[in-house]
């Protein structure tokens, strides 16, 4: 069992094409021995954003604090907020932003098996 408060793990730069003002923690990894899924905290920005993109695991996502918007292919959007939950199927286009005025926290677990 390996227990740590995420504040432990460091605050990092998401250095992806399109994203801008959003950092995560790299909670429970492979590097911790987790077979199946990682666990992820992102920190968005006020105006922080992510491009629309995809990738092929599906992610799962629970929002933490602040307010944001989830944006579909078509470009719908979604609005976010404390105890709201998304699921993100593999390969399905989305972009994530922060619209409010404050920090956007979410925490976001993805499959292993896939990598």
């Amino acid at each position: 069992m390996e227990i740590r408060h995420y504040t432990d793990v460091e605050l990092e730069d998401v250095d992806r094409t399109g994203f801008q003002g959003v950092k995560a923690r790299y909670v429970i990894t492979e590097k911790e021995g987790a077979p199946h899924f990682a666990m992820r905290v992102f920190e968005f920005e006020p105006g922080g954003h992510t491009s629309l993109h995809q990738h092929p695991e599906e992610h799962e996502i629970f929002i933490l604090e602040g307010e944001g918007i989830a944006v579909n292919e078509k470009g719908e959007e979604f609005k976010l907020g404390p105890g709201h939950t998304l699921y993100i199927p593999p390969h399905e286009p989305h972009q994530i932003k922060n619209v409010s005025g404050r920090l956007m926290k979410f925490i976001c677990l993805i499959p292993l098996m896939n990598r």
